[in-house]
């Protein structure tokens, strides 16, 4: 009886004599309608917004890149790499492959509740969460330039990962087989490539410019994200060849945000 009243009083906007705050209710319908916008028109949206961005872009701007991009023998290989990954896709062979590979690191060996919290959270690494606190870390006591690249680069590579993943449409793992092990909470979309994946190796790509690390320094950067794609595989969200194009992709993205600095 006395819940009802309350309940009552709730919707009367008034709860122990003083008003609701409406600006609460209005945040909450604001973040309800952005979760319930579809994936396709973010994609349209920001694809319009880039594209605008293209056609205005001054035509030595065009010719500047060209030449830089061509230069770097580097970045054209990761992105064959990524296109021969992606058309690998259609071998039959290579899908047994993969499945077989995701059920060595999800399924076999050992699977304890401490590894699966630790693989989780070390997955949370290659999310976009983690990328805007690097980006604002970066603002506040590194290089205002390297933050707004890292924060530019991150929602660019989001909107090329997302094209990506509509064009190819592949399943993944977790709904194609049976026996997958689910750590955590179930990711939405399709699966080729890896977004955490291209995130973190975006982000290595970038920084590792930034600071002429030694190889120690470059083995723990980039150790660091191979093993967040592992931990993509292991959570049971991606097959081995979504992370293969993903560490491409986001490395690509990471050298081609380098062009962009040069220039600037």
């Amino acid at each position: 009886m006395k819940a009802t009243e309350n309940n009552d009083k709730e919707r009367n906007g008034k709860i122990k004599g003083r008003p609701v705050h409406k600006i609460h209710a209005k945040c909450i319908r604001l973040a309800d309608w952005f979760r319930n916008v579809s994936i396709v028109y973010w994609i349209i949206g920001l694809g319009i917004l880039l594209s605008i961005a293209l056609i205005f872009m001054p035509g030595y701007l065009w010719e500047y890149f060209w030449v830089r991009i061509k230069t770097q023998k580097h970045l054209v290989a990761l992105v064959l790499i990524f296109c021969l990954v992606a058309v690998s896709l259609v071998w039959k062979t290579g899908q047994r492959i993969d499945v077989w590979a995701f059920k060595v690191f999800n399924l076999h060996g050992l699977h304890t509740r401490w590894l699966d919290w630790t693989m989780l959270g070390i997955t949370q690494i290659g999310s976009g969460i983690f990328a805007m606190a690097i980006a604002v870390f970066f603002f506040l006591k590194v290089n205002h330039l390297l933050a707004y690249e890292v924060v530019l680069g991150s929602l660019s590579l989001w909107l090329v990962v997302e094209l990506m993943k509509a064009l190819i449409c592949r399943t993944r793992p977790y709904i194609k087989l049976a026996d997958a092990r689910i750590v955590g909470s179930r990711a939405g979309g399709h699966s080729f490539p890896s977004g955490h994946t291209s995130q973190i190796f975006f982000l290595a790509a970038l920084i590792s410019h930034y600071h002429h690390f030694a190889l120690s320094g470059w083995l723990i950067l980039y150790g660091v994200a191979l093993l967040v794609g592992i931990t993509r595989i292991y959570v049971g969200m991606h097959y081995p060849r979504d992370v293969m194009g993903g560490a491409a992709l986001g490395t690509a993205w990471g050298l081609f945000g380098v062009i962009v600095n040069s220039y600037i």
